[in-house]
C-alpha cells in the first residue's frame, strides 16, 4: 500500500478513477463542513459523527445478507463493521454530553443522515471498493480534525473540562480524565477506522493486505479484522 505521512495522518494516494472520485467527493464534504462548523469542533464531532456511524452499519449488514446468500465465511469482515459502526456512536453520544447541539444542528443531522444513508447504501451496492476508500478518506479528514481539535484545548482556546461519565466507562478512562484524553482516544480510533477501510478498499481491489499494516491502536475494539479477507468480494 501506498501511505504517505502528511500531518500527522497515514494518507492514502488515489490509485485510479474509482479512489480519485473517493478523495474528491470527502474533500467536498470537508470544505462544507470547515465552512458550516469553524472551530466549533464540539459540534461539528456531534454532527459528523452521525453520519460516521452510517458505513459500518450499512457495510455489516450487506456483507452479511451476501454471505448468507452465498453460504460463505465472512472472515470477521460483519463484526469490525459493526463493530466501527457502534465506536462512532459512542463517539456521537461522548460529545452529546460536552456540546449540546442546536435546533438547527438537530435538523441537519436528520437531513445529512438519511440523504448520506441512502447515497452510501447504493454506493456499496455498486461499489464496496469505492465506499470503503471514501470511508478511509473521511477518516483521514477526522484524524485531522481532532488533531486541530487537540491544539485549540492546549493553546487555551477550548476549556480542557473532566470528561464525561459516558466516555471513562467506555473507554475505562481514569477518574480524573479530561476532555484532551477523550480526543486523543477517539482521534486514535479514527486512525484504525481509517486503515482498516483502506485495507478493505485495498482488498476489494485484488491488492494483496498485510492485516498487520492495520493500526495497532484500537483502544476500543475486542475484535479485530482476521487475515483472509479477499474471500469476501463485492455485496452482489
Amino acid at each position: 500500500m501506498d501511505y504517505k505521512a502528511t500531518h500527522g495522518v497515514a494518507h492514502r494516494k488515489p490509485a485510479g478513477p474509482s479512489d480519485a472520485i473517493a478523495l474528491g467527493f470527502t474533500k467536498l464534504l470537508r470544505f462544507c463542513a470547515d465552512k458550516f462548523f469553524a472551530k466549533r469542533y464540539g459540534n461539528r464531532a456531534i454532527v459528523l459523527e452521525t453520519v460516521a456511524a452510517v458505513p459500518g452499519m450499512v457495510g455489516g449488514t450487506l456483507t452479511h445478507l451476501r454471505c448468507l446468500r452465498r453460504m460463505c465465511d465472512d472472515n470477521g469482515w460483519i463484526a469490525t463493521l459493526i463493530d466501527e459502526a457502534e465506536n462512532e456512536r459512542m463517539h456521537l453520544m461522548t460529545f452529546i454530553a460536552l456540546a449540546k447541539p442546536t435546533w438547527f444542528e438537530r435538523l441537519v443531522v436528520l437531513i445529512v443522515q438519511w440523504v448520506f444513508y441512502c447515497f452510501f447504501f447504493l454506493l456499496y451496492l455498486l461499489s464496496p471498493r469505492t465506499a470503503h476508500r471514501v470511508v478511509g478518506y473521511f477518516e483521514e479528514e477526522a484524524v485531522i480534525s481532532y488533531t486541530l481539535y487537540l491544539k485549540e484545548i492546549d493553546s487555551g482556546h477550548v476549556e480542557n473540562v473532566p470528561a464525561p461519565e459516558i466516555a471513562k466507562r467506555y473507554w475505562n478512562l481514569s477518574d480524573d480524565a479530561t476532555l484532551r484524553d477523550v480526543v486523543l482516544i477517539v482521534r486514535a480510533d479514527e486512525a484504525h477506522h481509517r486503515d482498516t477501510n483502506h485495507c478493505f478498499a485495498d482488498t476489494l481491489a485484488g491488492i494483496a493486505v498485510d492485516p498487520r499494516a492495520i493500526s495497532s491502536a484500537q483502544p476500543h475494539l475486542a475484535r479485530t479484522p482476521q487475515a483472509g479477507w479477499s474471500t469476501v468480494r463485492g455485496t452482489g
